[in-house]
């Protein structure tokens, strides 16, 4: 009977995400793919570093059970099934739930997204991530935080994730307006279309099958907790607290900061991984918590 990936939780991640590869992608880079195979083949029983998206993956284990599986990990890499044995033997080795992998040997992975029926998709790739965004996927470019410190051995005891709001959660259209008339008519925009719902952004999708995996769970039991982290105040929170009722979605903690450092707020709160689409946020942040940076579609932010 074939594996049915419907009703479960599904992420992408390419292994560059998952594991630390900076050298083997500076050699890749700098001398070539016969070189990055090589030197692959040469270190295949070597143990990667964990990677940036390594505490969020080892946290969604939380979600699979022996009689009930609500996730599925999925390596998605441009990496050929020759140059792949370390990936597999690195992922034995931390005893990662991931048994399936599509290895595309330099092609792109976009196009294979829907494919999977992916949720999540995370690479460092921007040109691919931007297509999956434009396919309707939410999809995060990793950020490199070089002082963020990954312990393979820390427990997680919940899933934690984070969201920006504007052109995450929702549309891009009220920062469109901050940005060209700014803040002033951003914030008479919002008093005037209090009682109107936020448009749905690049991640209200994935938003909402997470919080449809939290209603599985008893209040305060769930293994997921979920934040917003916005950079609204009042009186722009009302249209955020409107939309996300009617959208019949938990947000479990949220956070107008009206412009406060997001970074702080972010490591109290414990992020396994947080998404934004500034890097004005996300840098800072990176360095404290495992980050991503989220594209918007062609043409609907400008």
């Amino acid at each position: 009977m074939p594996w049915d990936l419907d009703g479960k939780l599904v992420v992408g991640i390419s292994s560059r995400a998952l594991f630390d590869l900076e050298e083997e992608n500076r050699i890749f880079e700098t001398e070539g793919l016969d070189a990055y195979r090589k030197y692959q083949r040469e270190h295949e029983n070597d143990i990667l570093r964990p990677g940036t998206a390594f505490p969020l993956v080892k946290a969604l284990h939380r979600l699979n059970s022996n009689d009930k599986r609500l996730t599925e990990i999925i390596i998605m890499s441009r990496n050929s099934a020759d140059t792949s044995l370390r990936i597999f033997n690195s992922i034995s080795h931390y005893g990662l739930d991931i048994s399936r992998a599509a290895l595309v040997s330099g092609a792109s992975i976009s196009k294979y997204l829907n494919a999977f029926k992916t949720d999540l998709y995370l690479s460092y790739n921007e040109h691919e991530v931007q297509e999956a965004i434009n396919a309707g996927v939410a999809a995060g470019i990793i950020c490199s935080g070089t002082d963020l410190s990954i312990d393979p051995n820390q427990e997680v005891q919940q899933i934690r994730i984070a969201f920006d709001g504007d052109a995450v959660i929702f549309s891009g259209e009220a920062e469109r307006i901050y940005k060209e008339q700014g803040l002033k008519a951003f914030e008479d925009y919002e008093r005037t279309n209090a009682q109107q719902l936020l448009p749905e952004g690049p991640f209200a999708k994935l938003l909402k099958t997470l919080s449809m995996v939290q209603s599985q769970f008893p209040d305060g039991e769930g293994p997921i907790r979920l934040a917003l982290v916005t950079s609204r105040n009042a009186p722009a929170h009302e249209r955020v607290v409107r939309t996300l009722r009617a959208w019949d979605v938990r947000i479990d903690e949220i956070f107008f900061l009206g412009g406060i450092q997001k970074s702080e707020v972010l490591a109290a709160f414990g992020a396994n991984i947080f998404f934004d689409d500034q890097t004005v946020h996300t840098d800072p942040a990176s360095h404290l918590v495992p980050s991503a940076r989220v594209p918007y579609p062609y043409g609907q932010l400008q």
